[in-house]
């Protein structure tokens, strides 16, 4: 059976469109906390409340969207996020951002599940690839995002960014024309926790230890892309530096992530993860050690490290589970990443109390840690 690659390129657009928007709100951190004079605290909450909209619910959504297989959770989503998140730019104070934050997530969270799980019935023969391509418009989104955002923010200033949604409506006409009603995966006839009975299967072990090593990968990755833009400002580079900083973490692990997706088809999960995982850590370590221009060689490398198993965690799922794609890529893109992003309050408090860097480095170590489960994962494959 041969890919539609019109459906897949729509549906990574959507991808792309609604995390470019998204990916607006870390980089432009440090402006916010020199123009509301935030904490590195409520820094923590602005990104914990946006990786807690935007992705824990998933597993609600994602059982609600089957039970009513439309096109109005993905528009309606993808809406919201191009709308509330460029009104951000405007906010006069914390609560207002935090508001606008909090929408535009809300939105983010409403589309993912349901184009998530729609990627496989038109992948063919090659999911591991296809999602990896699809899991490709997100990072190519938060690593352009940035570059773009603290470019137009550094030139135009933070009141001209409700301008920005212009150009994402138009992607939007595009989209309504092209984009398929999703399929029911059958889960509607039962609850909510029956429907996740269902959807898991026997395999709901398995998916347990994958959803804990992708939480734990989730804590490391949220709390680096919150606060190094922060970090790097305050340590001499200029808004625009750090957001290329930023972006190099993202880009890296866009390319990472295609080649883990192509090398899982070929020789397993497991292993890919094995060294993923390994690396991950000293990558990290090393980034904390680099000055000057290092730095972005440096970002590069970690993100390539943290960035390359996001996409096998799905598909190693979706592969273990296939009678619910969507609510298996909600738990492991939604729920296991929404967690570990609201975990960055907490990240931000031991920062105000200790600084960002001795804090990053102890998180830096977290990925050795999950070694000893991805030891436990089956050996498997893409249905491909």
């Amino acid at each position: 059976m041969s890919a539609n690659l019109k459906i897949l390129f729509a549906l990574t657009l959507i991808h792309f469109t609604g995390d470019f928007y998204t990916a607006f709100i870390s980089p432009l951190f440090p402006v916010f906390v020199d123009k509301l004079d935030l904490s590195l605290t409520q820094v923590g909450v602005l990104a914990g409340t946006m990786r807690l909209l935007a992705f824990i619910i998933q597993p609600t959504v994602g059982y609600l969207a089957d039970r009513n297989p439309t096109r109005a959770f993905i528009f309606a989503g993808l809406t919201l996020t191009i709308i509330c998140v460029p009104l951000s730019g405007i906010a006069p104070n914390f609560w207002v951002l935090l508001l606008c934050v909090g929408l535009g997530s809300i939105g983010s969270s409403m589309f993912h599940p349901s184009v998530t799980g729609m990627v496989p019935v038109y992948a063919g023969s090659k999911a591991g690839f296809s999602m990896s391509v699809f899991n490709t418009g997100g990072t190519l989104a938060f690593g352009l995002g940035p570059l773009f955002i603290t470019w137009y923010v550094a030139t135009f200033g933070l009141k001209a960014m409700p301008l920005t949604m212009i150009a994402g409506l138009l992607v939007l006409v595009y989209l309504l024309r092209v984009i398929p009603p999703p399929q029911s995966e059958g889960l509607k006839r039962t609850g909510f926790f029956g429907a996740l009975k269902e959807s898991l299967g026997s395999a709901w072990k398995v998916i347990a230890l994958i959803w804990l090593v992708m939480f734990m990968r989730a804590i490391v990755g949220q709390s680096f892309l919150t606060f190094m833009p922060v970090l790097y400002v305050r340590e001499g580079f200029s808004v625009v530096a750090a957001g290329a900083i930023y972006s190099l973490f993202i880009v890296s692990g866009t390319v990472s992530g295609l080649l883990s997706g192509h090398i899982s088809d070929r020789i397993g999960f497991k292993p890919v993860f094995l060294v993923s995982y390994l690396l991950m850590a000293p990558a990290l370590w090393l980034l904390l050690q680099l000055s000057g221009n290092w730095v972005y060689l440096g970002s590069a490398l970690a993100g390539a490290m943290v960035l390359a198993p996001l996409p096998l965690g799905v598909t190693m799922a979706q592969t273990l589970a296939p009678k619910g794609r969507s609510m298996v890529a909600s738990l492991m893109m939604g729920f296991a990443y929404g967690l570990g992003g609201a975990i960055t309050p907490i990240v931000g408090k031991l920062a105000d109390a200790y600084t960002i860097r001795p804090v990053l480095i102890l998180i830096a170590g977290v990925p050795l840690l999950t070694l000893p489960i991805i030891a436990l994962f089956p050996k498997t494959r893409s249905n491909g």
